[in-house]
């Protein structure tokens, strides 16, 4: 609106009122009609009929409007607040920084707070990738139902140590997770993490994990795999999964076991930071750090499961789950009761009926021969005598050379008939 040479601002609020107080001033609304619209009291009203009476149509604008809040923060702590940022904190998002702020440098300021101060200042800071748009797969009712498995590839101490992989799992109906840090994603990794899990929370009904050579195997199979009716050849982890009656889920996607991928980049972002801030540099530390870290992450990033029932079994003892989370492979027992396995013979020095031995190695190391369930006593025997000569030790079984006008070399006429001596 124009007053003169001055141009007046205004919300549609602001247009409201005004609108309200001149009907009211040409006596067409009573008092109590416009208190009630505009939704304030009787009193408030009379105060913005006065103001328009003396001040005009400004009347109805609120006077703090155009200054300085008077709850803002005071400019010396701002600036000390982008300072802080720039020089210990520039990686950061605003989220994360404000709560660091808080906790290690005691400054309490709003998120929102530190980017608006970020932006205004031209302080650039990590901003959140835009997602693409895919169809949601319903979280598992109960806990337990299904835990998501992989490992994250990450220098995890930004070159203060070794690049380390931290195998983590995550609950699909509560989010809670559980992780360790490992130097390399294999088998023993693999066994080493579920048995831990497992020791701690049970053992879930289903886990959903992706197709590394880990967890799927990709080899042919072999023709008496066939001749058993074996349809698909199994990884050492399925195998050990079968016998836990843990169902196998593999995805065909990384976007599909979407909440373990974006776990991973919390914890690339959050996890690595906090390790910063205290300096780890060994992979043990950062384990000791690791089962202090997730209680407080799954207390602030856990949600509440449709359902209250915990459908994790309870887990074998220690002697079981070592039984199964361990290489298992059959080999045959020769006449002389030996087994070969790894470029090394063992003597087998019990008396068993059959031709099959499974050779399990386990994750601390050692090794045990089973034969139907039962253990197997065993000695290592030396290797086979070399020839010196780097040669084999046994001779040849055809060791004659056939002279050029042997038969053997004549091959068969056209006939189809073998030749015939003279």
């Amino acid at each position: 609106m124009v007053k003169g040479e001055e141009i007046l601002r205004m919300t549609s609020r602001d247009f409201q009122r005004l609108h309200l107080v001149r009907q009211y001033l040409d006596q067409r609304i009573k008092q109590k009609d416009g208190s009630e619209l505009l939704g304030v009291s009787d009193r408030q009203f009379r105060r913005l009929v006065r103001r328009v009476r003396e001040e005009g149509d400004s009347g109805v604008i609120h006077r703090s409007r155009g200054r300085p809040s008077n709850r803002r923060t005071a400019e010396k702590t701002r600036q000390k607040v982008l300072r802080l940022y720039e020089r210990k904190y520039g990686d950061f998002g605003p989220t994360l920084a404000s709560e660091k702020l808080r906790e290690l440098d005691g400054i309490e300021v709003n998120a929102e707070t530190l980017r608006l101060w970020l932006r205004q200042s031209g302080v650039r800071y990590k901003r959140r990738k835009s997602r693409c748009r895919r169809q949601r797969r319903e979280r598992r009712p109960c806990l337990g139902a299904m835990v998501q498995l992989d490992g994250s590839h990450h220098d995890w101490l930004e070159g203060r140590g070794p690049r380390m992989v931290l195998m983590g799992y995550i609950d699909d109906a509560t989010n809670r997770v559980y992780g360790r840090f490992y130097d390399y994603e294999g088998t023993f990794p693999a066994f080493d993490s579920f048995k831990r899990y497992a020791r701690r929370y049970g053992i879930p009904a289903s886990v959903y994990l992706d197709r590394h050579s880990t967890y799927k195997s990709s080899r042919e199979l072999t023709l008496e795999e066939q001749l058993q009716g074996v349809e698909k050849p199994e990884s050492q982890f399925e195998r050990a999964m079968r016998e836990l009656g843990v169902e196998v889920i593999h995805a065909h996607s990384p976007q599909a076991k979407g909440r373990v991928e974006r776990l991973f980049g919390t914890l690339q972002d959050r996890l690595v930071k906090e390790m910063r801030l205290r300096k780890i540099r060994t992979r043990e530390s950062a384990n000791i750090f690791l089962e202090e870290y997730l209680p407080e992450h799954n207390r602030r990033f856990s949600v509440l499961p449709s359902k209250s029932a915990d459908v994790h079994r309870r887990s074998p003892g220690v002697r079981e789950l070592d039984g199964v989370l361990c290489v298992k492979t059959e080999r045959r027992l020769n006449n002389d009761w030996t087994v070969s396995h790894g470029g090394k013979v063992y003597q087998v020095e019990d008396r068993i009926v059959g031709k099959r031995v499974f050779v399990e190695e386990r994750m601390d190391g050692s090794l045990r021969l089973s034969c139907q369930g039962k253990s197997l006593k065993y000695k290592e025997l030396a290797g086979r005598p070399k020839h010196p000569s780097g040669a084999k030790s046994r001779p040849r079984k055809w060791a004659h050379k056939p002279a050029a006008d042997h038969p053997w070399r004549q091959g068969y006429g056209r006939s189809g008939a073998a030749p015939v001596d003279p």
